[in-house]
């Protein structure tokens, strides 16, 4: 069993040509957790994630970005999981949702995958759908985009700015899970905007 430990692990693509796009802001947002407790994520092969250990506002976190394509997120998450002994009652998943308004959060304990195939991935090499999900809302696709071409784009510049405060406000949900527990997160950020 773990310590007091949580892992929060932020969802996307590797390379460069995948930065910045919508399917990749909760490995952003990760990385700004990261960048907030001054370090950076490390490649652990072991694992195939990018790791660092931090503590942010006395909580003690493992932030994990897996190195996978977003629909292979599953075995990496357990994997890093098994290595920090860190069950899924203690895991939080940053990822993009379709469902949210641009910029905004949602937090939720379970549930279905609505379509994403990186929770549904997650929730196959896990064995549970158990675990904390910070949505991080991109938008529905314009006209008949079909959801996958959306996600793979960049945010428009109208959005950047909605976007870079939504990151900032990733960093507070994930802190918020930790210390204050779900219901009064939901309570801070349902009700935000």
């Amino acid at each position: 069993m773990s310590d007091d430990r949580w892992l929060v692990v932020g969802l996307g693509n590797p390379g460069e040509q995948y930065a910045g796009t919508r399917h990749n802001i909760g490995a952003a947002a990760v990385h700004l957790l990261a960048d907030a407790a001054g370090t950076q994520l490390r490649r652990n092969k072991r694992v195939r994630c990018e790791v660092a250990e931090v503590t942010l506002e006395g909580e003690r976190l493992v932030l994990a970005v897996p190195t996978s394509y977003m629909n292979r997120s599953g075995d990496p998450v357990q994997a890093v999981a098994a290595w920090y002994r860190i069950p899924p009652a203690r895991l939080i998943v940053c990822h993009d949702d379709l469902d949210v308004e641009p910029g905004d959060l949602r937090v939720k304990r379970g549930g279905g995958n609505a379509g994403h195939r990186g929770l549904r991935d997650i929730d196959r090499a896990l064995g549970t759908t158990d675990y904390l999900r910070v949505r991080i809302g991109v938008g529905r696709p314009p006209g008949r985009m079909a959801p996958k071409d959306f996600v793979l784009r960049r945010f428009a510049p109208a959005e950047r700015d909605a976007m870079i405060e939504a990151l900032q406000d990733v960093a507070e949900a994930v802190v918020g899970l930790v210390a204050d527990g779900l219901e009064k997160t939901q309570n801070r950020f349902h009700a935000k905007r």
